[in-house]
């Protein structure tokens, strides 16, 4: 079917001269050229080296631990034990500045004391003179233990008799949502589908793994420079140390790739208290094995949708089930979940609605934040799910969504009216158009022709989503910024806003451009300092754009405000025919007459006028809900979008290729345009490694792919690059109408492409990824089974008739 793109409403956008340019990234030439410094480019002279010895059994009680050893090595200079530590454990449970009151049982083990319960816990701490001799030290190191039962599956954990990790039981969080009368909806139903999807653990893989150096200064401050997405984790760190919190002081580095993987405290926890022992400098950087052995992993998800329709296309209820595996501590799995539950039905209008979650703690590796959040996993489901509805149908996935599709002013699955744009069958047409038209035979690339053209399958898929931006609203969520103006006419920003490298700094310095007038080659931003900068909270959530984007326009605007007083007084003009730009302030009336900024700013000074404010965003602040029946305000306000692809797989061999990628998505405002594509483009990589390749095999809680020789991530080789298409409702929350885009670019990536797996088989595969195994096992179980037969050229689905229904 041949799609057009459906009609936009009318947007009147203010016209801006810095904002929604795609202007040249602040941080753009040092990074190009080299120069830019990560966490693990720091040294400094006398700099001990510090390892971690971790336990290689899933389970077990710690019998005897000896480091006498390792202590006498020479060159040893530190050992550390549980038994050295003042607090014992670390709060994982809501990072940042909230405020808030913390889960019970949220924290984790600093080291273990007398119970291991993954591969990988930390036991014992090391610095040395070198690496070598920290490494050697690590050898010594005699640890005996009393295994204890393991349990690694997530449904077995709940079972009766099954081996608890954490009193009372295996549960570590649980969520309901209770919408309408399910059994009536599904009582009206002509047809009940059901069906089950399996979403696997997942590693960040970035480019930098964690690092970071520590020391003790002349006051007896404990400076950490280190790669993290939170720098108010000095808070937490300065418990675990046992010293006061402004004796922790946190010195972000840019951040080469986080996705969430450094949103937990990662070695900074380590370097503290090494650096206490010691009062020597202290570095310590993961090599790339021991990072995936040691943070944390995407939420595996058992997800099962069972979904009543009516002949028309129309969705009466649905009932769905998800079980998420938390591995052995819970840090972030309650709120990943949560957010999973929330998204469960996708951006359909349910009226009768039940949803049931639990994250389950196992013996795996320990999951936290991941880039979406729960997002991914749900949407992986509930997007198959709508094209495997449509199939029974027989109607097209595109006609059967948009039946169904929330409009502008719905209320969500917690009933939250949705009050910005919801540009759903808008982004989708638009996806879907982009693909162009489809292959033919004759123009796949050369291998795939080689093994035969009927191997070959072309199929075309897509997928619609919804995903929040911004802090769930009961934490109470805030960001400051400090915006100031120089005596040159130049300007200054100081706000702690971790950068990831997606651009979170250069967008918050297009804002006070746009603001003051000032141009962006004469900003200069001082941030990720949890002393020098006012605090702004996580790299999270796609927050920032939001909350410091928002208190930067906050504080520039009253910075504005003072100038162009000034400006009204000089020029006797009213201040509505005053404006900033270009370094100057001029009447708009008249644009040659004003004067520069600097001038301006030198009559302020006289005057002893305010030339710099400090301004505090807070979200929308909401209480707690009710978790066995969600109902009220979750998330200031969500992204809509869809991402559609062309895939051919080949039924010999199994193996799937990429032959087109389209993503649309509805930003809101583009700060930085050049910089949203580059979110969409990236994010859609990652997620098309999720369909096809990425996966943390785990076997009796051991990691079976333990480098990047084993743990498979896409190359530019893998995936054709994704067709970026922005589209600007100007209806976010954002600063100008803004949405985020960080993390919904992955979201509907992998079940894109399951989708159009299913298009050219006519076999659906529910499990990521998508391996050639899965494809040929897919095809295999079709033909055994008879449930449906695969007639090439045209498709013909046999459905059985299934009793009670």
């Amino acid at each position: 079917m041949k799609y057009k793109a459906k009609p936009l409403l009318p947007v009147t956008l203010p016209e801006l001269r810095v904002v929604g340019k795609p202007l040249r990234r602040v941080d753009a030439l040092g990074k190009a050229v080299g120069a830019t410094l990560y966490a693990g480019d720091f040294t400094m002279p006398n700099m001990l080296h510090g390892k971690v010895f971790r336990s290689r059994v899933p389970h077990a009680r710690i019998a005897r631990l000896d480091v006498s050893k390792a202590q006498a090595l020479p060159g040893v200079v530190c050992v550390l034990t549980a038994l050295d530590l003042p607090g014992g454990t670390l709060a994982t449970d809501m990072p940042g500045q909230t405020g808030q009151q913390r889960r019970a049982g949220s924290d984790a083990q600093v080291l273990a004391r007398e119970v291991v319960r993954f591969v990988g816990e930390p036991i014992a701490l090391v610095a040395a003179e070198t690496l070598d001799i920290a490494e050697t030290a690590l050898g010594l190191i005699e640890v005996e233990y009393e295994r204890l039962p393991g349990v690694f599956d997530p449904l077995e954990a709940l079972k009766p008799g099954a081996p608890v990790l954490h009193a009372p039981d295996n549960v570590v969080a649980s969520w309901q949502i209770r919408k309408g009368d399910v059994d009536l909806g599904m009582a009206v139903a002509d047809l009940i589908v059901e069906n089950t999807y399996r979403a696997p653990f997942v590693d960040h893989a970035y480019l930098e793994p964690e690092a970071g150096l520590a020391w003790v200064d002349d006051r007896g401050i404990i400076n950490i420079r280190v790669c993290t997405q939170v720098v108010e984790h000095f808070r937490s760190i300065a418990q675990a140390v046992g010293v006061p919190q402004n004796q922790i002081h946190i010195l972000g580095t840019m951040v080469g790739g986080g996705f969430g993987g450094k949103e937990d405290i990662t070695v900074e926890i380590f370097l503290a208290l090494l650096a206490k022992h010691t009062h020597r400098p202290v570095r310590l950087a993961y090599a790339r094995e021991e990072s995936i052995m040691a943070h944390s992993k995407r939420h595996p998800f058992i997800i099962t949708h069972r979904t009543g329709v009516k002949n028309d296309g129309r969705i009466t209820a649905a009932e769905i089930e998800m079980v998420a595996d938390s591995g052995a501590y819970p840090y972030l799995s309650p709120y990943v979940l949560l957010y999973a539950v929330v998204t469960a039905p996708g951006p359909y209008r349910m009226e009768n609605l039940k949803v049931d979650g639990k994250a389950v703690a196992t013996n795996n590796p320990f999951t936290s934040a991941f880039r979406g959040f729960g997002a991914p996993q749900a949407c992986f489901a509930y997007e198959q799910q709508m094209d495997a509805i449509a199939a029974v149908l027989n109607m097209d996935p595109l006609e059967f969504r948009s039946i169904n599709y929330m409009q502008t002013g719905d209320r969500n699955a917690t009933n939250q009216p949705i009050t910005s744009a919801i540009w759903l069958e808008e982004t989708a047409s638009r996806a879907l158009e982009a693909l162009g038209e489809k292959t033919p035979p004759s123009a796949l690339p050369a291998a795939l022709r080689a093994g035969g053209r009927d191997a070959i399958k072309v199929g075309r898929g897509f997928a619609s989503y919804m995903q929040s931006y911004g802090r769930i609203t009961w934490f109470h969520d805030t960001s400051q910024a400090w915006v100031g103006m120089e005596m040159d006419g130049a300007a200054v920003i100081r706000s702690g806003i971790p950068d990831l490298g997606a651009g979170q700094i250069n967008s918050v310095c297009q804002i006070a451009s746009e603001v003051l007038g000032v141009p962006l080659d004469r900003i200069t931003i001082y941030s990720t300092d949890s002393a020098l900068t006012p605090l702004a909270g996580t790299s999270t959530a796609t927050r920032q754009l939001y909350m410091s984007g928002n208190a930067v326009l906050k504080a520039a605007g009253e910075v504005r405000k003072v100038l162009l007083e000034r400006a009204r007084r000089h020029f006797e003009e009213d201040l509505e025919d005053l404006d900033l730009a270009d370094g100057r302030v001029f009447v708009k009336s008249d644009p040659e007459k004003g004067m520069p900024l600097s001038e301006l700013v030198a009559l302020c000074a006289a005057e002893g006028l305010p030339l710099a404010n400090l301004a505090l965003f807070a979200a929308p602040f909401t209480a707690r809900l009710d978790p066995d029946n969600l109902q009220g305000p979750i998330f200031p306000d969500f992204t809509f979008g869809a991402q559609a692809v062309e895939v051919a797989v080949d039924t010999e061999t199994g193996e799937i290729t990429l032959l087109k990628s389209a993503a649309c998505h509805d930003v809101g405002r583009a700060i930085n345009p050049t910089a949203v594509a580059g979110q969409i483009q990236g994010g859609s990589a990652q997620g098309l490694g999720y369909a096809l390749m990425e996966e943390v095999q785990v076997e009796d809680g051991v990691i079976q792919t333990p480098s990047l020789a084993e743990y498979l991530i896409p190359t530019t080789m893998d995936i054709p690059a994704t067709q970026a298409i922005i589209l600007e409702s100007g209806s976010g929350v954002g600063p100008f109408g803004a949405k985020g885009i960080g993390e919904p670019a992955l979201t509907p990536a992998a079940p894109a492409v399951a989708n159009a797996v299913a298009d050219a088989l006519g076999v659906r595969i529910y499990e990521l990824p998508l391996t050639p195994e899965r494809v040929l096992a897919a095809l295999d179980r079709a033909r055994q089974a008879g449930i449906f037969s695969i007639i090439w050229g045209e498709r013909a689905w046999h459905f059985r008739k299934v009793p009670g229904t």
